[in-house]
């Protein structure tokens, strides 16, 4: 998940107090005025007293944000990997369910993380359609990360999650794996996991 901060934003003749999102992808902004920045488009970024300034095709935003300034610059300018954010590290038992493109195996070999077939750190688990998810009934104890494709029918959201609160795992996070594609992770059941707020 991204990180959020109350500040002020000027944009062209606007300035206006509202809430800054820095998502893994993108800047936004919600205030009087609405701003959605993908860091593909950027194109120049600095940080100083303060001040994070933004550059894209549609001119020059700063955003107010104090000490956070530096450290959302610094964000934007190395952005998480996709196994960063899937938490996957070197040396890491990863298996793999379904159908997983080659760019993700790829990734998975250069930051030596190793699949296996038998137990593992971690599970991913591809959707295509509902039915998939049935396999999450023999990972109830397992972390599993389900891969699911965006606004498409065949597998929505509420189904994946459905689906997990059934087997007996929770939902802790969520995040973009590609272009075409949602990852949903679940963790086991138990008696410590904290309450979830907003559900």
């Amino acid at each position: 998940m991204g990180q959020e901060k109350q500040c002020r934003v000027d944009f062209g003749a606007e300035s206006s107090r509202g809430k800054a999102l820095l998502e893994t992808a993108e800047v936004l902004f919600r205030g009087a005025f609405r701003l959605k920045i993908p860091f593909r488009t950027i194109l120049a970024l600095h940080a100083a007293d303060g001040k994070l300034t933004i550059r894209f095709p549609e001119g020059s935003a700063v955003f107010h944000l104090g000490d956070a300034a530096e450290k959302w610059a610094a964000r934007i300018k190395n952005p998480p990997s996709r196994l960063d954010k899937l938490g996957v590290k070197a040396g890491m038992k990863v298996r793999l369910i379904g159908r997983q493109d080659e760019d993700f195996r790829r990734e998975l070999s250069s930051r030596g993380a190793v699949v296996t077939r038998s137990t593992a750190e971690l599970v991913f688990l591809t959707a295509a359609i509902k039915t998939d998810l049935d396999a999450l009934a023999q990972l109830a104890t397992e972390r599993v990360w389900v891969i699911y494709p965006k606004g498409i029918q065949a597998v929505r959201e509420s189904d994946v999650r459905a689906a997990g609160l059934a087997a007996g795992l929770v939902d802790v996070k969520v995040c973009g794996f590609s272009a075409t594609h949602t990852a949903l992770k679940f963790t086991p059941r138990t008696a410590k996991e904290p309450a979830k707020k907003g559900r």
